[in-house]
């Protein structure tokens, strides 16, 4: 498979596992449970493919709105990911961090985290990181805020506003997925995404496998991304054409 140099950043919106587990006649917890063991092949798919970061929305600020059951049960399942993969990050060299406010977690669940967090900054691979508890609106105030209290008095530039951001050597976002059918980015990094390509899948989350993430990577990496400018191929007579207009146009 090869890797591609336009795609840097992918970040995921895992959805769709409790309604996976309500089509079998399981409770929802079931799905964030079978979901969980998906995340190991996506996380080495990525890192196969050259992917600088990666960023899986596992727990949003709207969800502590969810039964309690629920809230609880992704909570255990943070704690057993961090566990359980601790060693496999630091073998593969990748750099592990949660985005998103985690003073909600249990006491020993935050020490895990910012123990690994820690350990594995002198990684020089991938970054993978983890949004929970995270509102991407929340996020663009809370750079705002940062920027403002080191910088007193001081304007303001995108430039400045990107280097306040959870995570911000991980770069704009070059391809979100979203599995579960829905066609949203339900406040998921909102400013990274500004020209990020957009993908969603019909597969809910504990059914999305490597061989489709490779696919969409694949499918993705073959778009032309413009920026806003016009296509690069364009011939001189097409651009003489689109010049005329526009003036007839601003008449």
């Amino acid at each position: 498979m090869a890797k591609s140099k336009s795609i840097e950043h992918v970040a995921i919106i895992m959805d769709g596992n409790g309604r996976w587990a309500a089509e079998r006649a399981h409770r929802r917890v079931w799905g964030h449970i079978r979901g969980s063991n998906v995340v190991n092949d996506i996380v080495e798919a990525a890192d196969e493919m050259g992917c600088k970061a990666l960023t899986l929305y596992a727990f949003s600020t709207e969800n502590f709105s969810r039964p309690q059951e629920e809230i609880t049960t992704l909570f255990r399942l943070l704690k057993k990911f961090i566990k359980r993969e601790r060693k496999r990050v630091m073998e593969k060299n990748l750099r592990f961090k949660i985005i998103g406010d985690i003073s909600a977690l249990p006491e020993d669940t935050q020490k895990l985290i910012s123990s690994l967090e820690r350990d594995s900054m002198v990684n020089k691979g991938m970054w993978l990181n983890f949004a929970f508890s995270y509102g991407g609106r929340v996020e663009i105030i809370d750079a705002i805020n940062s920027f403002i209290e080191k910088n007193p008095g001081e304007q303001i530039t995108e430039e400045s506003f990107a280097a306040n951001l959870y995570n911000p050597e991980a770069g704009d976002v070059d391809l979100m997925i979203r599995t579960g059918g829905d066609q949203r980015i339900s406040n998921f990094l909102l400013w990274q995404v500004a020209y990020g390509e957009l993908y969603f899948t019909p597969n809910k989350w504990p059914e999305f496998t490597k061989e489709e993430f490779y696919q969409i990577f694949e499918k993705v990496s073959g778009r032309e991304r413009r920026f806003g400018s016009v296509a690069a191929d364009l011939d001189y007579d097409q651009t003489s054409a689109q010049a005329k207009l526009n003036k007839e146009l601003l008449k």
